[in-house]
């Protein structure tokens, strides 16, 4: 279901909740998702595509997108650590991918040491198509999912 501008202080909490393990991992507590405001989450719902997940009152996932063209960027695919491994990741991806029918792929990134959002991704069809590194602890891989 689609975000509401009132949502952005939940799906922050879920954001900065889900992002503290990738900061762990990369040894790096000031990456983007965890300094973002609440008033950035809500210029995304108001600008572009955010879906959330809820589990009767509670926000337990969202995702990001927004169309450049031809291609969705998919950004912030969340889920709130006491979910995750439930299907939630995947149903956002998909009804993002629904949701946005004029798109003709979805590009996405993670880091490279993310294994389980690599298999997330690769098991619902994305396909990677460059890696960049952008500091000596961390390698962005970039994926690609096409209609």
């Amino acid at each position: 279901m689609r975000a509401r501008p009132e949502d952005a202080g939940e799906i922050l909490t879920v954001q900065r909740a889900a992002y503290v393990t990738e900061a762990q991992l990369y040894g790096d507590p000031f990456i983007a998702p965890l300094i973002e405001s609440v008033g950035q989450v809500a210029e995304a719902i108001a600008t572009g595509t955010v879906l959330k997940a809820v589990a009767g009152p509670r926000i337990v996932g969202a995702v990001r997108g927004r169309l450049t063209g031809t291609t969705c960027l998919v950004g912030r695919l969340v889920v709130a650590p006491d979910r995750q491994r439930q299907g939630i990741g995947s149903a956002l991806l998909t009804a993002l991918h629904d949701s946005v029918p004029e798109a003709a792929a979805f590009d996405l990134f993670t880091g490279h040491l993310s294994e389980g959002n690599l298999r997330l991704y690769r098991r619902l069809g994305y396909r990677e198509t460059r890696r960049e590194r952008v500091a000596d602890h961390l390698t962005l891989v970039h994926l690609r999912w096409e209609r």
